[in-house]
């Protein structure tokens, strides 16, 4: 029995459990069970037995391609259960920032100013960071779809004859970076996209397995929580998967420098960046609303459509990457944990610390995308280039969500 990973498998399991009802899939009837995947992200301090829950999220779904441009930033483009749960981690974050930055009398126990020495050359940029004696978990309930799960694929399929590599209806021929995540089975170790079903509407929207492996270069935070929080201690220590869902061969090919990461391992880059593997483990613990725990007597297994958000700040409900009962694209239906709400956060943090070659530098441009492609972004756009160049070509942006930001 691995204990560690029992115990964080129950921190986020147990933090689950504690969410009221509206949070979760309908109760089990005799006609259908309802499923959804969970994840969760959990600190713990030198390895104590004191684990804490700081986010987690459940979903399977995320936005088709010829809806981003109209998203404006006030709509998830993904929300699969581990994608939910860090955007829900950066959310934290975010507010922890803004909470020490409103007043110096306050403390966190997860992130700390960083002292004038730690600094970056560039005024103002990441003045927090991630206290040095935390580590970071994640718990996930479904192995992460794409390369990490294939073998699990193949072997639910009734038929596990591999579907053929058809023409994407994007006008170009496909590359190994849009293969869905059910195509050409052969094909293991590549970037796959979202959805894996054939009939699903179109996205770009890369699989939850190399989205992963990415982190493990870049870190867990967002674009914009990079510029108040250093990476260099904000990396996953281990990814605890229950024990049906670990393929070790699997997981070994998909993250680890054996794999398909060697290109980029041991590699270091500036900024506080560098490649961080972390060890997948497994745990007998499984979630009340796996596929795996419908009850004999429901006759038809059913997936759910809500994706829930919890940070010790936030809870929410969605649907379609909206909060639930909002009408499509209303801005009242934004997630706080959307992008536009997000950077609008970031926003006031910087104003809040008064730094102003840093807003003065944002302040040049109101659109999201021509912040990323700025200066302020330039260690992180690197690191992202190199890994995706290196360790996971096929890598295609999912551009076309840009936005104007202003604080509040």
């Amino acid at each position: 029995m691995d204990y560690q990973a029992d115990q964080i498998a129950n921190t986020v399991l147990g933090t689950y459990d504690s969410l009221p009802a509206k949070y979760k899939p309908v109760k089990a009837t005799d006609d259908f069970f309802q499923w959804v995947p969970l994840s969760g992200i959990v600190a713990v301090e030198n390895n104590e037995q004191h684990p804490k829950c700081l986010s987690l999220g459940t979903g399977m779904k995320c936005l088709p391609v010829n809806q981003v441009a109209e998203a404006k930033g006030f709509v998830l483009r993904d929300w699969h259960a581990e994608i939910v749960a860090i955007r829900a981690f950066n959310h934290f974050l975010i507010q922890e920032c803004l909470e020490l930055a409103t007043s110096p009398a306050n403390t966190s126990t997860i992130i700390r100013r960083r002292e004038a020495h730690e600094h970056s050359a560039a005024e103002g940029l990441q003045p927090f960071a991630i206290h040095n004696d935390l580590q970071l978990h994640m718990y996930s309930s479904e192995a992460p779809c794409g390369d990490a799960s294939m073998e699990l694929l193949m072997e639910a399929q009734v038929d596990a004859t591999p579907w053929p590599i058809d023409q994407l209806h994007l006008g170009r021929k496909k590359s190994p970076g849009l293969l869905r995540g059910r195509e050409s089975f052969a094909e293991l170790g590549i970037v796959r996209r979202k959805p894996a079903r054939a009939d699903s509407p179109q996205t770009l929207s890369k699989s939850c397995s190399d989205k992963l492996a990415l982190k493990q270069c870049t870190s867990l935070l967002s674009s914009c929580t990079s510029l108040l929080v250093n990476p260099a201690n904000a990396y996953l220590e281990t990814l605890i998967l229950p024990q049906s869902q670990c393929v070790e061969h699997a997981c070994e090919r998909c993250f680890r420098p054996s794999g398909r990461m060697q290109p980029v391992a041991n590699k270091q880059w500036k900024g506080g960046y560098a490649f961080h593997p972390f060890k997948v483990r497994a745990t007998n613990h499984e979630f009340s609303f796996s596929r795996r725990s419908k009850p004999a007597s429901s006759k038809e297994l059913r997936t759910s459509n809500i994706a829930a958000v919890y940070n010790p700040h936030i809870k929410e409900a969605l649907i379609l990457g909206r909060l639930q009962g909002r009408q499509k694209l209303d801005p009242k239906g934004a997630s706080a944990i959307c992008s536009k709400r997000m950077w609008n956060m970031t926003l006031q943090v910087l104003a809040a610390l008064g730094t102003p070659k840093l807003l003065q530098s944002i302040s040049e441009s109101s659109r999201v995308q021509e912040w990323k492609n700025s200066a302020l972004f330039a260690d992180r756009q690197r690191v992202k280039a190199e890994a995706t160049a290196e360790a996971l070509s096929g890598w295609i942006r999912n551009n076309g969500d840009d936005f104007e930001v202003e604080p509040g």
